[in-house]
């Protein structure tokens, strides 16, 4: 069970009162976070989330709170921070830092077909545009710095052609990094961890008489935007590729899955030549950044913020791909 603090039906109740959400009807603790505490909180007004955090500080919670409230503000579907009557949307619970957000509906799509890949690509576009104007400024925090830090940490771990690998793509990044083409790229603030379990999707109300076909869920939002950063666009897009439209298995990318997801998220917002250009080098990116973490959650992990690591060997098979073949999306 992943609650690491625990939440008193009074504390909630105390805290439905000052966010004007009525009567606390239950209270339930939710089993799959590995970073935070998370209850199920359902109210006379509605269902919701309460979340603990255990790792972010009052400092660092503003961006990604306010941020949230600033795409929901726009229509976006995402988790909305509920505020009090003075407009504050975080609190302490225990000692912790706390919000309470609106209970997506629906549930994961986890074998995602071209369907889900267009709407997720399409309102990925919706919402780097709806985020241009957002006034608050924070690094993406998992970013080439971070990775400039982490890997020498990590290569005593690893066997020699894993260090080889990582070195030289760390090399390869760090150059792409400081090319022309790079600092040409549009950016703002980026999810930056868009996988399928971060993701909900809600049937389709199902026709008199008509049978609910496969794959005809609707998008009912994104959630869970605790490793939100300003970074280029097309990070992001390149985290969503490797994770929705590609084989688990063999980590190889699904060439229709990934086109549909390009040109979904191209009727919003067109890509740039340079885009399309450097879009396989942010492949590899995307791949190093997943893997260069889970290599961390591995060998140096923080004390009772992991429930089970994840296994890094899935993106080292991703990232050795995306060198091996090189994917360009054609235009829309």
């Amino acid at each position: 069970m992943a609650v690491f603090t625990e939440v008193t039906l009074d504390q909630a109740q105390a805290l439905s009162k000052r966010l004007n959400l009525g009567a606390v009807l239950g209270l339930r603790g939710i089993g799959a976070g590995i970073e935070n505490t998370n209850y199920f909180l359902s109210t006379e007004r509605g269902e919701f989330v309460l979340t603990l955090f255990e790792r972010l500080s009052f400092e660092q919670l503003p961006f990604y709170l306010q941020l949230m409230k600033h795409l929901a503000t726009r229509g976006l579907a995402v988790p909305d921070p509920q505020a009090d009557a003075s407009g504050t949307i975080l609190f302490e619970l225990q000692g912790k830092p706390a919000a309470v957000v609106n209970k997506l509906r629906g549930g994961h799509q986890l074998a995602p077909d071209l369907h889900h890949c267009q709407q997720v690509g399409a309102e990925l576009a919706r919402m780097h545009l709806a985020g241009q104007d957002f006034p608050l400024q924070q690094a993406n925090l998992r970013g080439l710095a971070w990775w400039n830090e982490t890997v020498p940490v990590i290569l005593p771990f690893l066997a020699p052609e894993q260090a080889e690998l990582l070195s030289s793509e760390l090399a390869y990044q760090q150059q792409l990094a400081a090319s022309a083409g790079y600092a040409d790229l549009p950016r703002g603030p980026i999810h930056a961890d868009l996988f399928r379990d971060n993701v909900m999707f809600e049937p389709v109300p199902q026709e008199a008489g008509v049978q609910t076909l496969p794959g005809r869920e609707r998008l009912s939002g994104f959630f869970d935007f605790y490793f939100a950063g300003v970074d280029t666009w097309l990070f992001d897009l390149a985290v969503c590729l490797n994770d929705w439209c590609i084989d688990l298995a063999s980590g190889r990318l699904d060439e229709a899955r990934a086109q549909a997801f390009v040109q979904a998220y191209e009727t919003v917002r067109p890509l740039s030549g340079t885009e399309h250009r450097l879009l396989p080098g942010l492949l590899r990116a995307a791949a190093l950044r997943f893997w260069i973490s889970r290599l961390w959650d591995v060998y140096l992990p923080r004390q009772a913020s992991m429930l089970k690591p994840h296994d890094p060997a899935h993106f080292e098979r991703v990232l050795r791909e995306r060198i091996a073949r090189a994917w360009h999306a054609l235009p829309a």
